[in-house]
């Protein structure tokens, strides 16, 4: 193919996404969601005008690293720590039950795979698809009703951060495994070697940054650094310590996010991309995805896997909620603020497409979920708190 024809794809993919993003936030669902359908229209499942080259599949790959890198800068750990263990116990259950709900829904419906076999892998990681949590859409909603700093609000965030980096170290173990030339003990051992490593390394990086932060406050060398460091990390992850590359670029944000330009940061990275990497990487999966080829099958799994995975969330941590002494409408609040799902869930799937652990097809079920969660979750949301406030001007 000749060089100059990529220009052509990528000014297609680009007004396609950034049109349908559009579109999609108009009618108050995620922009990512239009991004995905404008992959959908303009490759083989509809128009056929773009196929996803070697370039194109890389450009997507820095996408993927920009987007971990930032939601680690998005990390608050002072807020992490003064919520204590609570929102830790939520999260665990948060992705516990989900993780144990993706793997029966799935052996229920295709069958129980023997251990170690392709399909046993698979149903494995349906459930680890279904631990992501994306709270963007459950914090503008309770924003809007001015709850997002009361206790409810803050644990929902502070679990869905832990949610996240647990969702993300529960990836690494699960495609190590997969790896057939690496022992289960290897795998454990390169993970707990790397978290080691980033404590250790970055300790130092981030007084390097305070330093740099104090001395250039608010210049551009700083977010030029850090987007070194998140390329570093992804090769030391993937190289040295055969974990994905993604937990190295979320890692490099979580060693970020507590300097004070920790969000300049994050707004020149937000510039590379809103504008490039991002649009490209959310329709790159709507170009894997050929919709002609879906089964009736799978029409039925997705909605099986839609039903469950925001079934488990709202169990999982409403359950754990209770045990922590919650009062039983709370309980069913941060389940249900936790339901939602969104690019996380995306980048896993991708993640799992790379090595060969899931089908291209599965993308849709995906697309699904975060359409349906991104929904049900702030119409359910005011409905519970409208409720509280219904039964507050009750005359006595």
């Amino acid at each position: 193919m000749e060089t100059y024809v990529i220009f052509k794809d990528l000014a297609i993919i680009i007004i396609a996404a950034k049109s349908c993003g559009i579109i999609a936030k108009k009618l108050n669902a995620p922009m990512v969601v239009g991004e995905i359908i404008a992959g959908l229209l303009i490759g083989p499942s509809v128009l056929g005008i773009v196929e996803q080259g070697d370039f194109l599949a890389m450009m997507a790959e820095i996408g993927v690293l920009m987007l971990m890198f930032n939601a680690g800068l998005g990390t608050n750990l002072r807020d992490l720590i003064k919520t204590g263990p609570k929102a830790v116990l939520i999260a665990c259950a948060g992705v516990g039950v989900p993780l144990l709900g993706g793997y029966l829904a799935y052996s229920a419906y295709y069958g129980l795979a023997p251990k170690g076999s392709d399909k046993f892998y698979e149903a494995i990681f349906i459930g680890v698809i279904m631990t992501a949590t994306s709270v963007s859409i459950t914090v503008e909603t309770l924003k809007e009703m001015g709850k997002l700093r009361g206790e409810v609000g803050t644990t929902i965030l502070s679990a869905a951060i832990v949610d996240d980096i647990i969702g993300i170290i529960v990836l690494t173990f699960v495609i190590g495994f997969k790896s057939t030339s690496v022992e289960p003990g290897k795998v454990v051992s390169n993970t707990a070697l790397f978290f080691l490593f980033a404590i250790g390394v970055g300790i130092v990086i981030y007084y390097i940054f305070k330093y740099m932060d104090s001395k250039w406050p608010h210049s551009r060398r700083i977010p030029i650094y850090g987007l070194t460091l998140c390329f570093a990390m992804a090769y030391v992850a993937e190289k040295y310590f055969g974990i994905a590359d993604i937990t190295g670029a979320f890692t490099a944000g979580i060693i970020l996010c507590n300097i004070k330009d920790s969000d300049y940061i994050a707004q020149k990275m937000d510039i590379s991309s809103y504008m490039l990497f991002g649009p490209i990487f959310f329709a790159s999966i709507g170009l894997k995805t050929n919709i002609s080829k879906i089964s009736k099958s799978m029409i039925v799994f997705s909605i099986i896997f839609v039903l469950v995975a925001l079934v488990t969330k709202i169990v999982g941590c409403g359950l754990m909620a209770k045990l922590c002494r919650f009062k039983n409408k709370d309980c069913l609040k941060i389940g249900v603020g936790m339901m939602t799902r969104g690019e996380v869930a995306l980048i896993v799937a991708q993640k799992g497409l790379g090595v060969g652990m899931v089908d291209s097809a599965y993308f849709t079920t995906v697309i699904l979920l975060i359409i349906v969660s991104s929904v049900t979750t702030p119409i359910i949301m005011k409905i519970l708190y409208n409720s509280d406030t219904e039964k507050k001007t009750q005359p006595v």
